[in-house]
């Protein structure tokens, strides 16, 4: 599971930054990839990174406004001439169909795959399957604007060959019912149990992924325990008062959710093209005085999110 930044300004691109995009690459769990908004040039960025776009699977809109938008059909209509025939998901605030499809019937553009299109709702469950558990909040901002909490399902506990082998147990087809931690009867007659020949299960991962917004309530609850929480910073500390008049956070508003929510690692993306060298280093060093795991991303920057109890 990794977290590639295709864009990390705010509002309109830069030099230094593209308008906001991410990829969570799932290529390893369900050889997919996730996005989560399509700013301008999206496709762009793509092109300077080994993603395939007939991989991207399913896309999460934060909200509507453009520079987490206008690259969408942009990027749909690619992905036909790159060989995407499956279907793709599109979770978004009421108001993505209609643009989506006006947008294409407008400019003539045909798919090569079908389209499916899910309302956020307020508060509530996306996905929950064998896998992966999404889960979307309402935030605040000037327009309806939501947040995500992604959480893998645990992995059950791997086969332990060794200790079966050590302990005379051949192997064979019956390898496949003690791994399912069923009770087994052996040639020889001995009966084992198979759950005491398979390890821990390894926990699965959270990663928390916040749209624009003010600072909120539902903001804690997706962060909750996070292993990676992806939170916007458009604002250094000394721009609090702006950052509230245009409805969005502050480097240290972030600190302050990751630090209480207790999360591993806070990601700061999002950034006013005010800031520039020093300054977004100061950015990242304002926030780590409250919580020290706190970087300042750049445009495809690629994180892995490693097992608990492993290094990153």
């Amino acid at each position: 599971m990794e977290l590639e930044f295709l864009g990390t300004g705010a509002g309109v691109p830069a030099r230094q930054r593209n308008v906001t995009s991410v990829a969570l690459k799932l290529l390893d769990e369900r050889n997919e990839v996730w996005l989560f908004d399509v700013g301008e040039a999206t496709q762009h960025q793509i092109l300077k990174t080994t993603l395939k776009p007939r991989k991207v699977k399913k896309i999460f809109l934060t909200h509507l406004h453009g520079d987490h938008l206008f690259g969408l059909p942009g990027f749909l209509s690619s992905r036909s001439f790159q060989g995407g025939d499956e279907p793709l998901t599109i979770y978004g605030p009421k108001g993505t169909e209609e643009y989506v499809r006006t947008s294409l019937k407008i400019s003539e553009s045909h798919l090569t795959y079908p389209l499916n299109f899910v309302v956020l709702p307020e508060e509530g469950v996306l996905v929950d399957d064998a896998t992966f558990r999404v889960e979307c909040a309402k935030l605040d901002h000037r327009i309806a604007s939501y947040g995500f909490r992604i959480v893998e399902k645990d992995h059950p506990g791997e086969l332990q060959v060794e200790k079966l082998q050590a302990d005379g147990v051949p192997a064979g087809p019956i390898y496949a019912k003690i791994k399912k931690g069923e009770v087994v009867t052996l040639a020889d007659g001995r009966q084992i149990d198979g759950k005491d020949y398979i390890g821990h299960a390894q926990k699965g991962r959270i990663v928390t992924i916040i749209g624009d917004t003010r600072q909120c309530p539902p903001i804690a609850r997706l962060a909750a325990n996070a292993d990676v929480l992806v939170h916007e910073g458009t604002f250094g500390k000394q721009e609090q008062k702006i950052a509230r008049q245009y409805f969005h956070s502050t480097n240290i508003n972030a600190a302050k959710v990751a630090k209480a929510a207790h999360v591993k690692r806070l990601l700061l993306t999002h950034i006013s093209a005010r800031y520039l060298g020093q300054a977004v280093r100061d950015l990242q060093n304002d926030a780590r005085t409250i919580f020290k795991n706190t970087k300042v991303v750049s445009d495809l920057d690629t994180y892995d999110i490693p097992f608990h109890g492993r290094k990153e």
